[in-house]
């Protein structure tokens, strides 16, 4: 076939040529599947090319359809994937360490990509040896077409549109592909750090936006002045979670329901709560649990082994702040963390919804959460009756009072009165905080309180309290 038929003379040879002389640094196996593909003898080897080319086409579409399918996910979804079949569970650990899966996705890919081209153009080559100098420039052209069409766009396509059913098929080829990757992570990680301190040596770490830039990032919008205020409430609400410890969001220890396997359908009908979210899963029938069961999401509950649904929970301390506690949750894709004190005891329990709650809700309180209903009522002018379940930072912030925690101070109503009596609360015990009197009004039999607020200054000379040094 002539060339100048299809408007391809020397220029184009010289390209060929030169682009098949740069492959020398691709490696050992596309290097010798672009000499092979030549030919030692001139014997045309192009149903094996063709042949690589497919399966590399196919290789770029896999990892292309991979990454878009599972970085995709939305955090439902992976939380949903925790607790499915062996891919979906597989899927979330791969997601587990974004870092180092996108890594392994691109280094493949990429590799793929330069082999499919080193061998699109040692088939060029062979034609152009076979004087099909236009055969060769149309096949360089193709080859060009269907990478993008079939390796990078439709796959692409299709993993958005089917992003949950194919992310578990996907995941178990690409873990196979992350752990070969493995091996030589580390050299790319060197090389990466080298290459940062030599070019851009002085890159530091973004300041940390404070209250005062998000407020005026709130102001310059163009919002009404309730809009305004609501946003404003809801930064200070997140700068807090850095500020607040578990302790004051999570649900204490016998204020959530815990079960031990096998759980049945009817055991939650006989001994769950309708309002009740979440069942703690112990395994041993003691406080301390490891699972925890999203009643909310169970669109189906089986008869039996109803604790295969429940999705493992992380473990924070109870000193921890609320936004490591979310942060640990997010990256965990789970919903609730168990907390535990210093002797590795489990107190209490934590959800994101309850530290969702804590942020947007105007007037957000634990004791609400529990009780369904306000933890602290005015009785009279000056006067209230609070729960003592209800924190101390809730309090101060009904009262209209200035708070902020000191290190090793009680976080409850009731813990406070116990730490200043030095013994169980009592009806009629007293003690003051904050220019206000505590008065023990009601003790139930397992040690929860209710006690009464008023002015100290309103009430007279202060009645004796049982324990004297509680003043001091």
């Amino acid at each position: 076939m002539d060339a100048s038929l299809f408007g391809i003379g020397l220029a184009e040879v010289g390209w060929v040529r030169g682009f098949t002389g740069a492959t020398g640094f691709l490696p050992h196996s596309a290097h010798g599947l672009v000499l092979g593909a030549s030919g030692s003898a001139g014997a045309p080897w192009w149903p094996l090319g063709l042949v690589a080319m497919i399966c590399l086409v196919g290789a770029s579409g896999l990892f292309s359809s991979s990454e878009t399918a599972l970085f995709s996910l939305t955090h439902e979804e992976l939380r949903q994937f925790r607790i499915g079949r062996r891919g979906e569970r597989l899927a979330t650990r791969l997601l587990s360490n974004p870092d180092r899966l996108l890594t392994a996705i691109l280094f493949w890919n990429l590799l793929v990509n330069l082999t499919y081209f080193a061998t699109s153009v040692a088939l060029a080559q062979q034609l152009i040896q076979m004087e099909r100098h236009g055969w060769a420039g149309l096949f360089a052209v193709a080859s060009f077409v269907g990478i993008v069409l079939f390796g990078e766009v439709l796959p692409k396509s299709v993993a958005v549109a089917f992003r949950r059913p194919l992310a578990p098929i996907l995941s178990w080829p690409l873990s196979v592909a992350v752990r070969l990757f493995d091996p030589v992570a580390p050299f790319f990680q060197r090389v990466t750090v080298t290459l940062r301190r030599a070019f851009w040596p002085h890159i530091g770490r973004e300041r940390a936006l404070d209250f005062e830039d998000l407020e005026k990032a709130v102001e310059n919008l163009r919002l009404s002045h309730d809009v305004i205020e609501q946003e404003r409430r809801v930064l200070h609400n997140i700068l807090d979670l850095s500020e607040m410890t578990v302790e004051e969001v999570m649900r204490p220890r016998g204020s959530y329901v815990t079960l031990s396997p096998p759980i049945r359908r009817v055991d939650l009908q006989q001994q769950v709560d309708p309002q009740t979210e979440y069942v703690a899963i112990s395994q041993d029938g003691s406080e301390d649990f490891d699972h925890v069961l999203v009643l909310a999401e169970l669109s189906d509950v089986p008869e039996q082994h109803v604790e295969e649904s429940a999705e493992e929970a992380v473990v924070v301390p109870w000193c921890a702040h609320v936004a490591y506690a979310l942060q640990l949750m997010r990256q965990s894709f789970c919903s609730a963390a168990a907390v535990v004190n210093e002797f590795g005891e489990t107190i209490g329990l934590v959800t994101e919804n309850d530290i969702l709650d804590t942020v947007l809700a105007p007037d957000a309180s634990r004791a609400k959460r529990l009780l369904h209903r306000e933890p602290v009522v005015a009785i009279a002018p000056g006067r209230y009756q609070v729960e003592g379940i209800t924190t101390l930072r809730y309090l101060a912030k009904r009262l209209g009072l200035s708070y902020e925690p000191e290190e090793d101070e009680s976080v409850t109503v009731a813990g406070l009165v116990s730490d200043r009596l030095e013994h169980l609360p009592q009806v009629g015990d007293e003690c003051t905080w904050q220019g206000y009197r505590i008065r023990v009004i009601e003790v139930s039999r397992r040690g929860q309180i209710r006690v009464e607020l008023s002015r100290a200054e309103d009430d007279g000379p202060q009645r004796p309290s049982r324990n004297d040094g509680d003043q001091a």
